[in-house]
């Protein structure tokens, strides 16, 4: 064999490797490409869905409805506006039409006697017990409450939530047996665990409501 037929035979068999190597780089490169490509999407709709995972997820953990409502309350009748909310979230978790085993009906579950109460002392002479489920009359109502409460009690906001949930006339007899023994009545020394865990509660959503909601509530 010649040397120029040698040389032809090997440039032969080397040609084919060559070309299958830039194949298997083009498609090595091709593969990359894809791969960015449907990581780029893949974040893309990443940024796209989790503000709206958040929203759904504190919708339900931490739900805010009439915020409108609250805000025009709370101005009206100087009370914080996350209070409103923290009342609101522990007594219906904002779920219009509520109505409890003792009849306390509404976003913030007025029994019928308290809102005749506050019919009577806020001049609302055409109340009538149906209204408790309109959001606009249940949340005045609410905050009416919550305003006198605070007057009663010095705006000692565990006091205003113990009595809210318990009545007055029990936290006044817990003050005074409290009193009695030369002590203010704080959370943990009162009597009904119901009323401790609710407001705790309350205290808690209050502080959670102006984290979250700040812009929502006018904070």
């Amino acid at each position: 064999m010649s040397t120029r037929t040698a040389t032809s035979t090997h440039r032969s068999r080397r040609a084919p490797s060559r070309v299958a190597a830039r194949r298997q780089a083009q498609l090595r490169r091709r593969r990359g490409l894809a791969i960015l490509a449907a990581a780029g999407l893949a974040l893309c709709a990443v940024l796209i869905i989790r503000p709206a995972f958040h929203h759904a997820v504190k919708e339900i953990s931490l739900p805010l409805r009439h915020e409108d409502i609250i805000r025009q309350q709370a101005h009206d009748k100087d009370l914080d506006p996350a209070l409103i909310a923290g009342v609101i979230y522990a007594e219906s978790h904002f779920i219009d039409g509520r109505t409890s085993s003792a009849g306390a009906q509404g976003l913030m579950q007025l029994t019928p006697a308290t809102a005749h109460y506050i019919a009577q002392k806020s001049g609302g002479t055409a109340f009538k017990t149906s209204d408790l489920g309109t959001p606009q009359v249940n949340i005045a109502y609410g905050a009416f409450y919550l305003r006198y409460l605070m007057n009663r009690y010095g705006d000692d906001i565990p006091l205003v939530l113990a009595a809210y949930n318990a009545g007055e006339g029990n936290v006044d007899k817990w003050i005074a047996a409290a009193r009695a023994k030369d002590k203010d009545l704080n959370i943990s020394a009162i009597p009904f665990g119901e009323t401790r865990s609710y407001v705790t509660k309350v205290m808690d959503a209050r502080k959670q409501y102006r984290s979250a909601y700040r812009h929502e509530l006018g904070l």
